[in-house]
């Protein structure tokens, strides 16, 4: 194939011309990496903290059994921090040289590095969010990427945030715009977590990338489908920033807050449904999808919103292994959490799963905003 600049469109040159109806555009993966940081902070580390409630009350619960329950709700054992001297942007760019290792292209070749954030890059010392210059121009300095028409931007969406930049990427290849894009999702959730509030357990750091790339075929593979929604009237507040619990913290620093009851309560109500969708809209059924990937939020939730999402197909038994999970030795790192477990996947590091040429999965995530999203992918 041959291919010329014309409009910023890139135009499709097939020599024979009655071809052109059988040859479709797709947008397929072709490189992934991670970074997982090496400090391992568990439950444990958590019994000498002072935890308060929403109300600013001390919680009366020992830290014993205040751990022992979340644990059972969240299935979170441990989870990683990153080094004092690194910041988001760092672990993003650790990430980005394994997924262009892994996928051996020339980085020069990359039309546009997007990284998916929420806080920028904040400094163990000072957690304040620096997004100047963006995330995505400070990767493509530091792997010395001298083409300046390898565009880098910054998406804050939420912990979808990532999986969204995969869904615009596809939008850019597939209008013919660029051929190969980069997209990260890095994110240092131990800075912006309040000490004092039990949530903060929840939170880790890390980063993953996927490295996609334009393929001609005959049949469709790569991205089949994908559905986004953004709920913000009655749900816009689920996730904010505010102070710390601790009346006496003494600092106006803000930290992540959560409705975890009412985030529950919306991502089992909308979640599967999307999911749903996403699968009707690429023409399969359930039966059809080797594995459910979503967002490692919380393990007692992702578990039922596969359950309700097997409902809705009148499934009444789990398919084994169809749902990996990292979040019990991970924790939630945000937006890293899908590009990080895709690659343990797509490399064979997770035991029980694996996945093959001509298999089916599902990625899906929920997060502030409250944004949804979901892409059916077929592995070519």
């Amino acid at each position: 194939m041959e291919y010329v600049k014309n409009n910023n469109f890139n135009l499709l040159l097939i020599p024979e011309i009655g071809n052109i109806m059988n040859e479709l555009v797709n947008t397929i993966i072709i490189g992934t990496g991670r970074f997982i940081p090496e400090n391992v902070i568990k439950n444990e580390n958590f019994l000498q903290n002072e935890f308060y409630n929403a109300n600013g009350e001390k919680n009366p619960r020992s830290n014993e059994e205040i751990i022992q329950k979340f644990k059972e709700i969240t299935e979170i054992e441990e989870r990683r921090y990153a080094n004092d001297e690194h910041v988001a942007s760092d672990l993003a760019y650790f990430a980005a040289k394994d997924a262009i290792e892994s996928s051996n292209i020339d980085s020069e070749s990359l039309d546009y590095i997007i990284v998916a954030h929420n806080f920028g890059d904040v400094k163990k010392d000072n957690p304040k969010t620096d997004i100047v210059p963006s995330l995505a121009a400070r990767v493509k300095a530091k792997l010395e990427i001298k083409n300046p028409m390898t565009i880098a931007f910054d998406i804050p969406f939420g912990c979808p945030g990532w999986l969204q930049g995969v869904i615009l990427s596809n939008y850019l290849i597939k209008s013919g715009d660029a051929k190969r894009i980069m997209v990260i999702g890095a994110e240092t959730l131990s800075r912006i977590s309040d000490p004092h509030d039990i949530d903060s357990m929840i939170y880790s750091d890390g980063a993953g990338a996927v490295i996609l790339e334009q393929k001609i075929s005959d049949e469709p593979v790569g991205i089949l489908s994908h559905l986004t929604r953004s709920d913000t009237i009655k749900h816009a507040s689920l996730l904010t920033m505010d102070l710390s619990y601790n009346p006496n913290y003494g600092k106006k620093t803000l930290f992540l807050k959560m409705n975890g009851r009412k985030l529950y309560e919306y991502a089992l109500t909308i979640v599967p449904g999307a999911i749903k969708d996403t699968i009707d809209k690429a023409g399969l059924e359930f039966t059809d999808i080797k594995k459910l990937l979503i967002h490692q939020a919380n393990a007692k939730m992702d578990e039922a919103i596969l359950l309700r999402l097997l409902k809705l197909y009148g499934i009444k038994e789990v398919p084994p292994y169809i749902m990996p999970m990292t979040i019990a030795k991970l924790g939630n790192n945000s937006v890293a959490t899908l590009p990080i477990l895709l690659d343990l996947l797509l490399k064979d590091e997770m035991s029980d799963h694996s996945l093959k040429s001509g298999d089916i999965c599902v990625l899906a995530s929920v997060g502030a905003g409250m944004n949804v999203n979901s892409v059916v992918y077929k592995f070519p």
